[in-house]
Parts: C-alpha cells; structure tokens; sequence
C-alpha cells in the first residue's frame, strides 16, 4: 500500500545526541556536600542510571521527569545523602535548558520536511517526551509549520514500544497502520513498537550512538528500510 504518511521519532532522529546533555548531572554534583572523588561519583551514577533504566524501561508509561528523579535519589542513597526536591527540580530544569541549547538537529531535517510535505504527505511527531520538554522545541525549531500534528508519551499516557502511543497517533492522523511509515533510531522502541501494530519502519542509525532507556532490551525485529539520512526519505518513499 502506499505511503500517505510519515511518523517521526525525536531524539535521535529529528535531532542527534550530544554529551552536552550531561549538564544537569554536573550541576548537581556540584551542589552535593559530599567528599568523593570523581571515579566514585561515576560509578554511583552509572549504577543509579542502570537501577533506574531497567525499572522504568519495562513501564507501558512513565513521565522522565520520575525517572531521573529515581536517579537521583539512587545516587544519594550510595553516600547516604538524602538530595533536596528543589535540587531535584533544579537538575530537571538543567537538563532542559541544556536539550535546548545543546541537542543538534539534522542538517537535513528541516529541507526533507518540506520536501514530504510538498510530496503531500501527513508529517507527525511520536516522542517519548514530556510535554514541557516538547512544547519548547517545537517552537525553537518551528516545527508546528511543518507537522499535522505531534504526540508526546505524557500525552497519549504510553511510551515507545507499547502499542496505544502508536494506535493514539494513528487515530490523530486517520490514516491507516498500512500506509504509514515509521522513522526512528531505536530497534527497540520504534522498529518493533511500529511494526507490531502494522506499520512500515525507516531506522536511521548513527555510528557510536546508544539509544537511552534500552538497556537490557533484546530485539530481534529487522527495519524495513535502513537509511544513513533522513534526505534518503523522499527517493525511498517515492519508489516505494
């Protein structure tokens, strides 16, 4: 069937990671009274992170806003240290400046919207996102120009890969699972979450980069398509 629309991924996808995302952690170490060294601070977060990760990696739902609050008092309950709510806040609001300011987006991004749109496709965003982390790049970047519309997991009350987040921007969009395609960056979260509900998938992979809240996830499930760019979007969509 043919393609009538194309639903987008965020991070990782639209956009490419950075280390500077890293902000918010080295903020609030430097806020902690706490006398270790550099190595055992890493561990601690490290194996906060990993705790974190595996614990609300399995959820169908979650706001990330809980997840690094779980973080950070892991981390705290390492040394004994109970870490404030307003230094909690403080690394949440870091973390989103430091997304703002820091998160590139694809050279190719905004030139390959245009292109579908003009291609007369339905565009959508479905990120595991809170909203007040989406709202604010939309409008940075104007993306509500270029869209139909977009879905966040606070919004839908589901996160990547389970099924009501794609079901929920399916039913926004009324196009039908067949005539979507999917492109994202995780095999865990995009490739199998749109392939179990019948959709097509585009994994754009980027050498080096780990897709966050994966760890411990084993998918077997095959993309699609593979593409290196999203410009390699229109020629793929065009023969397709």
């Amino acid at each position: 069937m043919k393609i009538k629309g194309v639903f987008f991924d965020l991070g990782g996808t639209l956009f490419r990671y950075t280390s500077h995302l890293g902000a918010g952690f080295k903020h609030l170490v430097s806020q902690l009274d706490i006398n270790i060294n550099q190595e055992e601070i890493g561990d601690a977060w490290t194996k906060a992170s990993k705790k974190a990760v595996l614990h609300f990696g399995r959820k169908s739902f979650f706001l990330h806003k809980d997840l690094f609050r779980e973080m950070i008092v892991s981390f705290g309950d390492s040394f004994d240290y109970k870490v404030s709510e307003s230094l909690i806040e403080e690394f949440h609001q870091n973390q989103l400046k430091a997304l703002l300011q820091h998160m590139p987006i694809r050279d190719d991004c905004i030139s390959t919207l245009k292109e579908l749109r003009l291609m007369g496709l339905y565009l959508s965003i479905v990120s595991n996102i809170d909203d007040d982390y989406l709202e604010p790049i939309m409008k940075k970047y104007s993306l509500d120009l270029l869209f139909d519309d977009w879905s966040s997991s606070e919004e839908a009350k589901s996160c990547k890969p389970d099924s009501h987040i794609f079901y929920y921007a399916l039913n926004k969009s009324g196009l039908k699972k067949e005539e979507v395609l999917f492109v994202g960056d995780s095999l865990e979260h995009d490739v199998a979450g749109s392939h179990a509900v019948g959709m097509r998938s585009a994994h754009i992979a980027e050498e080096g980069a780990v897709t966050p809240l994966t760890h411990g996830l084993k998918i077997t499930t095959q993309p699609t398509f593979k593409i290196a760019e999203l410009a390699e979007l229109i020629p793929l969509i065009q023969e397709t």
